[in-house]
């Protein structure tokens, strides 16, 4: 007797639930998941394209015609969130690797590895693609649009990686302070934009929002670690999401910081590149509701239903960061050959129709995205396979894949 697709689904569930270890933290997994999604779902609804005369792509946003939109970005800006839950694994998993005798080096170098793979094998991959899409008549605008829009989430990863090589003293800091270790890296961000936006703003030099990126990124990071450390519970979660709500509307209502998240076209000032204050009062906000959450999410994890595609998407997280943009372009590039314009796809993001047409598209972006992850996600697995010359060869087309999207050729 044929099993039914549904009775499939559900064994398969099923089998994922019984062999995942009782001692494992379903939340924090649940919660990666969620913030992993918000990445592509802000990509596909927050961005578009325009088409030009010459049937080059160019990046549009809807946020410059619907400003009214900035508060989606509130909920899709989830970074404060990943941050938070990577500080808290990455705590535990030091520990773990420190109680074995593995020392920091090797720990770092297969967390790090791990990052890299996905991200040497995307940008490979696309310098491999761009010649062969400009000799079948892609015009070069939109090689350069879709470059720009494949690394723009890689810069995370960066990021990402600096801040996991400072875990053991993060791990030091929370020990001694608590989650108070957190506090100083919030008074820097709020001293850095005090000088770039404050009555000194004119004699600053442009560089100096830079100062933000480390602390900034590294804030959330730290919570997660003390989390993870038991040096903050729900008193702090408790403080954490009223102070950062409180903080959030003050930087809103009273010092007027832009309200959109994410960058908009033609705005002198963004949040996020590089991390404003506005950026640390959501994650401070996110992870005291995500703290007092836990438990509530773990319980609701245990269903098998729910549990089977968090547990996917954890597995495929690289793939997702790194491919889900590709999945969009995949879409985007062959539309623009077409007679006129597709709506929510290749015409611009400024009427509601758009709006409808794009939100009809995500199904599609992925569709995609999974077709081209089954031929990606080997990227995230170790390349026992891959000679010394192949390695050299990926990391020589990542090279010039870079150099290409950041305009510097």
């Amino acid at each position: 007797m044929s099993l039914t697709p549904l009775t499939t689904l559900r064994r398969t569930a099923s089998e994922i639930d019984a062999k995942t270890p009782a001692h494992r933290d379903r939340a924090i997994d649940g919660l990666r998941a969620l913030a992993l999604l918000a990445v592509p779902t802000g990509h596909w609804l927050l961005g578009g394209f325009t088409l030009d005369t010459g049937g080059a792509l160019h990046n549009a946003s809807p946020l410059a015609s619907f400003g009214f939109f900035a508060p989606l970005s509130w909920v899709l800006q989830m970074l404060g969130i990943f941050f938070l839950v990577g500080g808290h694994a990455s705590a535990l998993s030091y520990r773990r690797a420190v109680a074995r005798g593995e020392s920091t080096r090797r720990w770092l170098r297969g967390r790090v590895a791990r990052l890299g793979r996905p991200v040497l094998g995307v940008t490979a991959v696309w310098a491999a693609l761009i010649p062969v899409l400009y000799a079948a008549g892609v015009p070069g605008a939109t090689l350069r649009t879709a470059s720009t829009l494949v690394i723009q989430p890689l810069w995370f990863v960066g990021i990402y990686a600096v801040v996991t090589a400072l875990t053991p003293w993060c791990i030091r800091a929370a020990e001694r302070f608590g989650a108070g270790a957190a506090v100083p890296l919030l008074g820097s961000v709020a001293v850095v934009d005090f000088l770039r936006y404050g009555p000194f703003s004119d004699a600053m030099p442009s560089w100096l929002s830079l100062l933000n990126l480390l602390p900034g990124w590294l804030f959330a990071y730290q919570l997660g670690v003390s989390w993870g450390e038991k040096k903050l519970g729900r008193r702090g979660a408790w403080l954490l999401l009223a102070g950062g709500t409180v903080l959030f509307a003050a930087l809103l209502l009273v010092f007027h910081y832009p309200a959109s998240m994410v960058g908009v076209p033609g705005e002198a000032r963004t949040n996020s590149h590089p991390p404003s204050l506005l950026v640390l009062a959501l994650a401070a906000a996110q992870s005291g509701a995500a703290i007092l959450l836990h438990e509530r999410i773990g319980a609701l994890l245990r269903r098998p239903a729910l549990w089977a595609p968090v547990v996917v998407i954890n597995l495929s997280a690289m793939t997702v960061l790194c491919w889900h943009q590709t999945a969009m372009l995949a879409a985007a590039v062959p539309g623009s050959f077409l007679d006129g314009t597709l709506p929510g796809l290749t015409a611009g993001p400024d009427t509601w129709g758009w709006i409808a047409a794009r939100v009809a598209w995500l199904p599609v972006f992925g569709a995609l995205l999974l077709l081209i992850g089954r031929y990606t996600r080997g990227f995230e697995a170790p390349w026992k396979r891959a000679t010394h010359a192949r390695r050299a060869l990926a990391g020589l087309l990542a090279a010039g894949f870079a150099v290409f999207a950041l305009g510097l050729a």
